[in-house]
């Protein structure tokens, strides 16, 4: 099923976040239905650096081909900006799309952005972004590929600017809308009353962050068709390594970590190591 269609469905779709080829697999095997390939959560593995709009589009690029090859679901790829004006969106478009990308979430950020939910962010001009919208949809392959339209207006210019921003994103032929970072229960609860249901809309759920965290369920009744869980793998990860490298520097051994591990049979066992072996001998002097 596309991504597209999937949104014709009244229940919320619940995209957790990814950041390569193994938490994508991971992610698939507890049974979601569609992934979101964070820039943040690619910054902060790849480069080890914070979301201040360090990752290119060649990283996001090589990721997003990368999880394709592991997994079948449909992927949602944080686009930034498009990485630069509408040019560089349409390039942007045409990459994602060739790497397996299911939709596009491009913002109205200027370049280099940074992490929605920190301060002193700066915007494009409406129309700016109005022209990324359009220049990327001119330049998709497939009508299945979803552009989310993202704006940040709430921190900058307010939560009344960043609904008409939004309105003039789905008139410029935005599929999917994302205001980033409200800031309360109200005005979580009334981004949907204002389109009432004229496009989907897409919610994230930050931990710490600007937006207080509900659950699927409770995004659902308030009328809101995704909801992307983008860097809690990424702090859920990082935990468990400052513990585990905490105990080896102390002890010197992984035994006393390995109730919190697995061994290396299990950690081949869930990859499907035996399975890839098989198929290859498949292939074997194949006359």
């Amino acid at each position: 099923m596309s991504l597209r269609s999937r949104l014709r469905a009244p229940e919320i779709l619940i995209a957790p976040g990814v950041f390569d080829g193994l938490t994508s697999i991971i992610a698939a095997k507890s049974r979601f239905e569609a992934l979101y390939l964070s820039g943040a959560a690619v910054s902060y593995t790849r480069l080890g650096r914070p979301d201040i709009g360090l990752t290119s589009v060649t990283e996001m690029t090589e990721t997003m081909a990368l999880i394709r090859d592991c997994v079948d679901l449909p992927v949602i790829v944080d686009a930034d900006t498009g990485f630069g004006n509408a040019l560089n969106a349409q390039r942007t478009m045409r990459l994602y799309e060739r790497a397996g990308a299911s939709a596009l979430q491009v913002e109205d950020q200027t370049f280099p952005k940074r992490c929605g939910h920190l301060s002193d962010k700066l915007l494009i001009s409406v129309g700016e972004m109005v022209g990324k919208i359009s220049a990327m949809a001119d330049v998709r392959s497939n009508d299945e590929t979803l552009i989310i339209a993202r704006t940040d207006a709430i921190s900058v210019e307010g939560f009344e600017a960043a609904l008409e921003r939004a309105n003039a994103y789905v008139e410029a032929g935005a599929d999917v809308l994302f205001i980033e970072a409200p800031r309360s229960g109200a005005e979580l609860r009334d981004v949907p009353k204002y389109f009432d249901g004229r496009v989907p809309l897409l919610v994230n759920m930050v931990e710490g962050g600007a937006t207080p965290l509900h659950d699927a369920a409770d995004l659902e009744k308030i009328g809101y068709s995704i909801v992307i869980f983008p860097g809690g793998i990424v702090r859920a990860l990082v935990k468990t390594a400052v513990g585990y490298y905490a105990s080896l520097k102390a002890h010197g051994s992984n035994r006393p970590f390995a109730k919190h591990m697995f061994d290396f049979d299990g950690l081949n066992d869930y990859i499907g190591t035996s399975e890839m072996l098989k198929l290859g001998r498949c292939y074997e002097d194949k006359k």
